[in-house]
């Protein structure tokens, strides 16, 4: 696309001069007095503020006589536009414009009833152009492999609405699933974690940075982003801030996914946080002028992977929100300094481009006789982001810090989703090799790990396996030399993966679960290994059942809760019949996510079930229910597990499911007023019958029973002890929420 570059800038107090540079002679010039400058602020001011553009539908013609009035002021009597729309293939127009003019809807640009910035025929990039360097920088070769993406979502705890992060990941990787992108993930959402990462991956690695998040204008006027504290709080990030964290390591691009983030505050008195972040050494920003909703432009990172140039994927992402009837393909806003808008990487079938050799991790965790995944794929895995934040400090912090563990145990009842989410950390680690086993794990089936790690030479790769097939020798010193700085994994960092671990390696003993005589071989030689070597390899295991933690070792366990109605939402919008708005019966698609009772994996076959045309209308409720039962093994493995319990044990879940949230431990003492409450919780949170999960405020225990186990535990308690155990829960939750304050409610 052809580049041309427009000036506007104020000569006198009442006096302005255009300037406009086509690349060959004198720049063309002509005056205007400030009355024309005020009267066009005026009407933008007046015709698209956030109000008056809320108001207008898509393709209302207020928008598109506001895009005229903009386009007769550039044009003049000389008609400037039209050598620069005389191109086919389009042109990039560089403003630099005074303050009252940056915050101009130049992207409203119409001529003859057509909007240029979308026109199929030689359409116009608006760019506002930052810095007063008028010679283009040097163009940078595009890199002879697959994009590069820094993705990074910030949800801090109390900001509604809870934007779906989830699905604009997703959307980016199905955007680029025909050339691939390598799309690393900063989880923490905290501008610490933005300066590690883009600091570790080094300057000129990362070819896009997105940020997705809400902004805002403070009491100052200033532009902020949205961020988390480290421990998942609110905080606000001016664009200053982001720039020290990225310490000069930036990409090419800055995506600045949020409401506002284009947006010149105060009438173009303030600059935006875009203008600002080019300010500070972004070559390229994306963002948009005004609130927009749960959306983003992902669809650009299509054209962006297949090569194209930068400035030709910002026209088609514009054109595609235009095609697609999106109200808001007129805030999308780009500010840039003067380098080329030039092509990030090269096309797919270029000679020599290097591949992406990570595979997804859903991959690893196949069932052994169907060979699916029994996993959540990485575009279809929603919420648990606490937990996955307070995973990954567990498996990144270095021995000898707090917190530093050898192994992570996830743990929770069936079908919570602890298999997908071991499978979601080991996306967000991809510097560390996998090894994943299902089910139990012998000396024979450990031996694998040789073969399933990828390492850099054969003769590693000999040398691991003849440690490990080596008899002769402790299991433990084997695996220390292997881990060791100069062994075979001493320079590739793994996670070892202990899938459903309750199957073939825990024993029962007393009423509890312990290693299997092999397991107990196994594990604490590896993870005493992993210690004494100082490796940054780690494990990871998911249970239903808590054991003792091997002498000398550090195992940190992480349960699982129930899904809170947010992440249902978010995973209900991505089934096929129980999403809202689908053609299943409103009754029926209620009921049927009632059964599931929060469980992903309930409703993944209840989304099945629903859709399954063999069942008559009139049954199919009842088929429901039918089938959940059948399907709930959980529920079957319950039922065996609470009658081998003590009465007064299961009387206390059954008090405690009177609350439909996560509870503290003063909650659960106080509707199980007995003098072995602690002992019943220990008990039961070890057996996957009670939910330990973390307040996100407190960071202290809370408790929940899932409503699956209700039909079992109900008749537990006759009507008075129900009434009874409502009446103290609500006591101590009034305690706690009302009269307490500094205890926050659970998410909802």
């Amino acid at each position: 696309m052809n580049s041309y570059e427009l000036k506007i800038f104020e000569q006198t107090s009442s006096y302005w001069e255009l300037r406009l540079s086509t690349g060959g002679g004198p720049p063309k010039t002509r005056g205007l007095d400030n009355t024309a400058i005020d009267h066009l602020i005026a009407m933008v001011e007046r015709d698209y503020s956030q109000d008056a553009v809320a108001q207008k539908v898509f393709g209302a013609p207020q928008l598109r006589a506001l895009g005229t009035k903009l386009a007769t002021f550039l044009d003049g009597d000389e008609r400037w536009l039209t050598p620069v729309l005389d191109h086919p293939s389009g042109a990039t127009l560089r403003i630099t414009a005074a303050e009252r003019l940056r915050h101009l809807p130049w992207e409203l640009l119409a001529r003859e009833g057509s909007y240029l910035t979308v026109a199929s025929h030689a359409p116009l990039l608006p760019v506002r152009a930052i810095g007063t360097n008028t010679a283009l920088k040097t163009p940078i070769a595009p890199g002879n492999r697959p994009l590069r993406v820094l993705f990074m979502a910030t949800s801090p705890e109390g900001v509604e609405p809870v934007l779906n992060y989830e699905a604009e990941e997703a959307a980016i990787l199905s955007a680029t699933s025909r050339t691939g992108t390598d799309l690393v993930v900063e989880e923490s959402g905290t501008l610490e974690g933005l300066r590690f990462l883009s600091r570790d991956y080094g300057a000129g690695y990362f070819d896009v940075l997105h940020l997705s998040g809400h902004a805002t204008i403070n009491a100052n006027g200033q532009p902020t982003f949205l961020v988390e504290d480290e421990f998942g709080g609110l905080a606000h990030a001016t664009a200053d801030q982001i720039a020290r964290a990225m310490a000069g390591h930036w990409p090419r691009l800055v995506f600045v996914s949020g409401c506002l983030t284009g947006n010149a505050p105060d009438a173009g008195t303030f600059p935006s946080m875009s203008e600002s972040l080019v300010r500070a050494g972004a070559p390229a920003v994306l963002g948009w002028a005004l609130p927009v909703g749960d959306v983003s432009a992902t669809e650009f990172y299509r054209t962006l992977a297949d090569g194209e140039p930068l400035d030709r994927a910002l026209v088609e992402a514009r054109q595609h929100l235009y095609a697609h009837k999106r109200g808001n393909w007129h805030l999308l806003r780009v500010y840039a300094d003067n380098s080329p808008l030039a092509p990030m990487v090269t096309p797919l079938h270029t000679k020599g481009r290097a591949r992406i050799h990570i595979r997804p991790a859903d991959q690893d965790f196949l069932d052994p006789q169907t060979q699916l995944s029994r996993v959540a794929t990485r575009a279809a895995f929603v919420g648990r982001r606490r937990v996955i934040q307070r995973c990954l400090r567990t498996l990144k912090q270095p021995h000898g810090h707090d917190g530093a563990a050898q192994a992570l145990v996830l743990h929770g009842m069936g079908g919570l989703g602890k298999s997908s989410l071991a499978s979601r950390l080991l996306e967000r680690m991809p510097t560390h090799q996998r090894v994943v086993w299902y089910g139990g794990v012998d000396l024979t089936r450990f031996r694998e790990l040789a073969t399933k790690v990828k390492l850099p030479t054969l003769e590693q790769e000999i040398e691991a396996a003849q440690l490990l097939d080596n008899n002769e020798a402790p299991l433990a010193a084997r695996l220390r030399h292997l881990l060791d700085v100069d062994g075979p994994l001493g320079q590739t960092p793994c996670l070892f993966v202990f899938d459903d671990f309750e199957d073939g390696n825990l024993d029962k003993r007393d009423g509890t679960h312990v290693l299997s005589a092999e397991m107990a071989d196994i594990l604490p030689a590896l993870l005493k290994a992993i210690r004494e070597t100082g490796s940054p390899s780690r494990v990871i295991i998911t249970s239903r059942y808590r054991f003792p933690a091997p002498a000398a070792t550090t195992i940190v366990v992480e349960s699982l809760e129930t899904l809170t109605g947010t992440e249902q939402a978010k995973k209900l919008a991505n089934l096929r019949n129980l999403r809202p708005g689908s053609t299943i019966d409103p009754d029926i698609r209620e009921r049927a996510i009632q059964a599931a009772a929060g469980n992903p994996r309930l409703l993944d076959w209840l989304d099945l079930i629903v859709a399954d045309t063999s069942l008559d209308i009139d049954g199919l409720i009842t088929a429901i229910e039918r089938e959940a039962d059948r399907f709930r093994r959980e529920t079957i493995l319950a039922r065996n597990l609470l009658n081998s319990q003590t009465p007064e044990l299961q009387k206390m879940l059954a008090k405690v499911n009177v609350v439909e949230l996560p509870v503290p431990a003063e909650t659960v003492k106080a509707v199980h007023n007995h003098p072995e409450a602690t002992g019943h919780i220990t008990r039961a949170v070890q057996l996957g019958l009670i939910e330990e999960g973390t307040d996100p405020g407190t960071r202290q225990p809370r408790y929940y029973v899932s409503n699956v186990l209700r039909p079992l535990i109900r008749p537990l308690l006759t009507d008075d002890e129900y009434t009874r155990a409502c009446a103290a829960a609500a006591r101590s939750l009034h305690k706690l929420w009302v009269t307490d304050p500094a205890t926050p409610r659970p998410a909802p």
